[in-house]
């Protein structure tokens, strides 16, 4: 079964036309079909993700299964047709299972004839090398010495890096199916078969191991359908609401260990499935993935990772799409700010208004800092919240906040946040006009006391600042706060070089009610 994701290409003057790339794994065959956009990033327009198991009932992968080959033509007929629908080129990679099948020859000639695909099989520092471009694109900070993992079927990728540059790069023939087929086919499992898995593991990992102590990291990344399974078993262990992106999701190793144990003392495929969170389709083989990672986490001594929803694929993609235009893949310190300006393009007429009111609002969030409290990370948040706040005009203009919502939480745009981080985002740009945050508000009341308390603040604020610039004509240059004659009070002091601001302070005035609830004073304007 076949499982495809749809979003709308938000660009009105695309620079070139569409791409299309397929990572052949040993697990699942992958495709995006992604719009490349006038500032050197590309927009998904359509994704498919088939599980073939290519690389299932083969021994130690040594041929393609006739039936499995079928499968995976068939996944390829389709994923051609639908690149062909969006005019997109297509360029399709294989991975372990096919760069190591004995009649892989045989299985590339099905594809280029029966499909109508030209298949490329790339080798193990290539597919590391593709995986580092894709993640680099989806989590921030990695600018700085970092440890990429990525648990395939049939391989798992090492990648020590620092900005773009790559270190090393090992491909080890570690994968959730190889590991199944090898160890933890047999059911009831047993527990000298996790024992002799994980000792096998701990074997091959001896070279990674010793090149990661030697050139260090800061951070460690993970990528892959199974890191960020385990990843959801593991946010669903700890009570959270289902993600919906696990990009820049974070973990601990005792986290971790929990999901493992978890695993490994159910016998059977069946019993797994009661782990909450498993990915259905995985239950057979999430062991075999996690003890990899079980194994990583504790030889190379790391103590938390961050998921990264983007890997191959992405990294095929814009790899092609460098080498046909011939553009830089953008600065990693600009990456979530880059994401926020991308999305917020789909309402170019808003750009001027949303980035004024923005910084009005970043000013009145530092000159309240000892009211409200909240730190930088609360600070960068409003600021995404203030530049969406009216993205939501692009589906419609009545209840446009709570369309912004929609849009915000829903887009694949946004890279380098957590889901938590969007949540919030989205939150702050719903409430910046019309009701406030109530607890009959679904969205809202899900959210901890901690955030539903950030909400509001940040809201607040960004309510004032939007009414600040009631005339989209920029009156209001600048504003600063001072106490008031009274305890608790606060003047809001506006510097408008003598241009009439009335409209503006009056809407002021019938907006601030929940910023004074939020810092606990209340509030009133003046003009400097």
């Amino acid at each position: 079964m076949s499982e495809e994701v749809r979003a709308t290409s938000t660009r009105s003057h695309p620079t070139s036309a569409p791409l299309a790339a397929v990572d052949i794994g040993t697990n699942s065959f992958h495709l995006v079909v992604a719009q490349p956009t006038s500032d050197s990033r590309f927009e998904v327009i359509d994704r498919e993700k088939s599980m073939v198991r290519l690389g299932s009932g083969s021994g130690d992968m040594k041929r393609l299964e006739p039936a499995a080959m079928d499968r995976g033509i068939a996944a390829l007929k389709r994923f051609r047709q639908i690149a062909e629908s969006a005019g997109a080129s297509l360029h399709a990679v294989a991975t372990s299972a096919v760069r190591e099948a004995e009649n892989r020859d045989e299985f590339l000639h099905r594809a280029r004839v029966e499909a109508g695909v030209e298949v490329e099989v790339i080798s193990g520092a290539e597919e590391a090398r593709l995986i580092h471009v894709g993640v680099l694109q989806s989590v921030s900070g990695l600018d700085r010495r970092h440890l990429l993992i990525d648990i395939g079927g049939g391989s798992t990728e090492f990648v020590l890096g620092e900005g773009r540059e790559i270190l090393e790069a090992v491909s080890l023939k570690l994968g959730a199916i190889r590991l199944t087929e090898r160890f933890l086919r047999r059911e009831p499992l047993r527990k000298k078969d996790v024992a002799e898995c994980r000792r096998y593991v701990r074997a091959y990992l001896t070279h990674p191991v010793r090149r990661a102590r030697n050139l260090g990291f800061e951070v460690a990344v993970g990528s892959s359908g199974t890191i960020a399974n385990l990843a959801e078993m593991v946010n669903a262990a700890c009570g959270g609401d289902p993600l919906k992106t696990v990009s820049n999701f974070t973990f601990s190793a005792d986290e971790l260990q929990e999901v493992v144990g978890r695993l490994a003392k159910a016998p059977t495929a069946a019993e797994r499935l009661h782990v909450p969170g498993i990915d259905a389709k995985r239950a057979d083989i999430i062991l075999g993935g996690a003890i990899i990672l079980e194994q990583a986490f504790a030889e190379l001594g790391i103590r938390e990772m961050t998921v990264s929803d983007h890997a191959l694929r992405e990294g095929v993609l814009l790899d092609a799409l460098g080498r046909r235009e011939r553009v830089s893949l953008g600065h990693l310190e600009d990456l979530r700010r880059e994401s926020v300006l991308h999305l917020a393009a789909i309402c170019p007429g808003e750009r001027a208004h949303s980035e004024h009111a923005t910084r009005l609002a970043l000013e009145l969030f530092e000159a309240t800092r000892v009211w409200h409290g909240l730190d930088d990370e609360c600070e960068e948040w409003l600021e995404a919240a203030g530049l969406l706040a009216n993205v939501g005009l692009f589906v419609s203009h009545d209840q446009h906040h709570k369309h912004s919502y929609y849009v915000i939480r829903n887009s694949d745009l946004l890279v380098g946040f957590t889901d938590h981080e969007i949540e919030v985002i989205a939150q702050v740009a719903r409430y910046h006009r019309k009701s406030a945050p109530k607890a009959g508000h679904p969205e809202f009341a899900r959210l901890p006391e901690r955030d539903q308390r950030t909400v509001r603040t940040l809201a607040g604020i960004l309510r004032v600042a939007f009414a600040l610039d009631r005339t989209r004509a920029g009156l209001v240059e600048k504003l600063s706060v001072r106490p008031g004659a009274r305890r608790r009070e606060l003047e809001v002091v506006v510097a408008a070089g003598g241009r009439d601001v009335d409209l503006e302070l009056y809407t002021a005035e019938t907006r601030k009610d929940l910023l004074e609830e939020a810092l606990g004073a209340s509030v009133s304007f003046v003009v400097e």
